[in-house]
C-alpha cells in the first residue's frame, strides 16, 4: 500500500498493513499512548481475524499511530433501528480502536489513518462507517466532528445506563 503524506516535519509518514510484529508492539506501548490501561481492547483478534485493514502510520521506520478497524456486514439492527445506518445487509467500516504516538499527535497521523481506512473500506464495498466512544472522550468527539462525521448520543448502548457517542460516515457519496 505504502501511501504518503508530508508531516509538518518535512519526513514523509508511510501508511501500510499491520504486521505481526507491529501488533506486538502496539500491545506493548498502547498503555503509554492513552495515558491508562486500555490494553485490553487490542485482542489479538483484530490481528488474527479481523486484520485485512488495519493500518500502521510509520515515519522514518518508527510506527507513529495505527487504526484497528475491519469490515462487517449487519444483517439488521434490532433493537436499535433509529442508529445510524440501520439497515438489511449493510457493509460498514468499522473503526476499533486508533492510537497515536504522544510526540505526534496533532500532525495529521489520525487524518491520514482515516483517510486511508476509508479508501480501503469503499474498495471492500462499504456503504458507511461507525465508530464509538464513551460521552467523556472529548478528543475522540472533536476529532470525529472535524473529520466529517455524524455523532449520536445513544442511551443504553453498550448495556443498561452505558451512554455512547456513535459515530458514522456515510459513504454512499463518496465511490470513485
Amino acid at each position: 500500500m505504502a501511501l504518503t503524506a508530508i508531516s509538518a516535519h518535512t519526513r514523509p509518514m508511510e501508511t501500510r498493513r499491520i504486521t505481526k510484529a507491529d501488533f506486538d508492539h502496539i500491545v506493548e506501548v498502547i498503555d503509554r499512548w492513552w495515558g491508562g490501561p486500555i490494553h485490553a481492547q487490542v485482542h489479538p483478534m483484530f490481528f488474527y481475524e479481523l486484520g485485512d485493514h488495519a493500518l500502521i502510520v510509520e515515519e522514518g521506520g518508527i510506527i507513529i499511530g495505527f487504526l484497528l478497524g475491519f469490515v462487517a456486514t449487519s444483517e439488521v439492527v434490532r433493537d436499535y433501528p433509529k442508529a445510524p445506518g440501520a439497515g438489511i445487509g449493510v457493509k460498514t467500516g468499522y473503526v476499533h480502536l486508533v492510537g497515536i504516538h504522544p510526540e505526534h499527535r496533532r500532525r495529521g497521523v489520525g487524518r491520514l489513518l482515516y483517510r486511508d481506512f476509508i479508501r480501503e473500506c469503499i474498495a471492500a464495498g462499504c456503504t458507511r462507517m461507525k465508530a464509538i466512544t464513551t460521552t467523556g472522550n472529548e478528543g475522540s468527539i472533536r476529532f470525529h466532528v472535524a473529520v466529517g462525521w455524524e455523532s449520536l448520543e445513544m442511551e443504553d448502548y453498550a448495556g443498561y445506563k452505558r451512554k455512547r457517542i456513535v459515530f458514522t460516515k456515510d459513504l454512499t457519496n463518496e465511490r470513485d
